[in-house]
């Protein structure tokens, strides 16, 4: 039977047996990814925790409504031994009515009445090969970046800040995107201070030769799989095609392990030929909307 619980009523120890158990590898419904990216979140439960689907419940003036945070790509239905298609059929079946709007990304295609569905992509790549093998995959565009980039004195370090990182990407490619608040960064710090600490992550940094942080990434570890959430560009970093030598690095550290390096997908055609062009995997995933907001506020995709 499914039902549905408030925060404080989650067992939190029973729903990160139940998304270790299922296989998950994205960090995005454990327990401790949503307390800090979605504070205050929701839960359907099937059969004592057999089967789970978070929701990222929000208020605001006064309605409740259901919506995917930044930082946190997509959720979805998870469960050990049921089907997770049909199990995120029921669960959207038994969404609460008091949610007024949902716009969430889930793993699961539905086919749910009055929901409006539409397809993302994400990009992995399966080390489970030597790198000789990987680099045959490569694109020749690829190659001709990492040959360019090797001809730069790289300087890495890992002794970086989580708010040195964030600062950096502010002040380059997060000034010209539209939504993003100081919440949501701090947020953002939070999570990178819980991974480094618990050892659930690393940053890794580029530094020029005069000593200024000019690229950084910050990579989420669970078992079975690495995803590169956070990259911070500087005009210096691309005409030197840092960001591929970066990669290319990690692909060498961690090839023959079998770990699925997950690039957190994009939808920027420049970023996806990027991610493409070490021969990542695309991969599915699905945006459900429902607007039952009363006019005038139904006339607007978000509140």
């Amino acid at each position: 039977m499914i039902i549905y619980l408030h925060n404080k009523e989650i067992d939190r120890s029973l729903w990160d047996t139940c998304i270790k158990n299922s296989g998950c590898l994205k960090p995005y419904p454990y327990s401790w990814y949503l307390d800090i990216m979605a504070p205050g979140w929701e839960a359907l439960i099937d059969d004592e925790y057999d089967a789970v689907f978070p929701v990222p419940g929000f208020m605001k003036y006064g309605i409740k409504y259901v919506a995917t945070p930044i930082f946190l790509q997509q959720l979805g239905s998870y469960s050990p031994d049921k089907s997770t298609v049909e199990m995120a059929e029921e669960f959207i079946y038994y969404m609460p009515e008091f949610f007024r709007m949902v716009d969430l990304c889930i793993n699961q295609k539905i086919n749910s009445h009055g929901y409006i569905v539409t397809e993302r992509t994400n990009y992995v790549l399966n080390l489970n090969k030597s790198y000789e093998e990987l680099t045959n995959q490569f694109s020749s565009d690829c190659r001709r970046n990492i040959n360019i980039a090797s001809r730069n004195d790289i300087v890495y370090t890992t002794n970086i800040k989580p708010s040195e990182l964030i600062e950096l990407f502010a002040e380059n490619t997060g000034k010209n995107i539209k939504g993003i608040k100081q919440r949501d960064y701090k947020r953002l710090e939070t999570l990178m201070s819980h991974c480094l600490f618990n050892k659930k992550g690393q940053i890794i940094g580029v530094k020029s030769p005069g000593g200024n942080l000019i690229f950084g990434i910050f990579i989420i570890e669970i078992p079975g799989s690495k995803t590169i959430l956070f990259t911070a560009n500087t005009p210096e970093s691309r005409e030197k095609r840092i960001n591929y030598h970066v990669i290319n690095e990690l692909l060498k550290t961690n090839a023959s392990t079998g770990i699925l390096l997950d690039f957190a997908g994009s939808s920027i055609p420049s970023i996806a030929e990027f991610i493409q062009s070490f021969g990542s995997q695309r991969e599915t995933y699905y945006r459900i909307y429902r607007n039952s907001l009363p006019w005038p506020l139904k006339i607007f995709k978000k509140i």
